[in-house]
């Protein structure tokens, strides 16, 4: 395995870590009325989105630059 499948996969697991650990809070918020848990649980949420979508395009550039050689 090359060092590159390493690295993508684990930007894919962190997003997804993060994703999770912001439903956790939102929950957590919702069920112990925690305004400001449930806000922080969707603010993870987006960085979670937002980390994803970029991983996404670094990895579309590297293949695309890879190809060009």
């Amino acid at each position: 395995m090359q060092q590159n499948e390493l690295t993508k996969g684990a930007s894919a697991v962190g997003a997804k870590s993060d994703q999770t650990k912001g439903r956790i809070k939102e929950a957590a918020g919702d069920l112990t009325g925690n305004e400001r848990l449930k806000r922080e649980g969707k603010v993870d949420q987006a960085g979670a989105k937002v980390k994803g979508k970029v991983s996404k395009g670094i990895d579309k550039m590297k293949r695309a630059v890879g190809e060009k050689k």
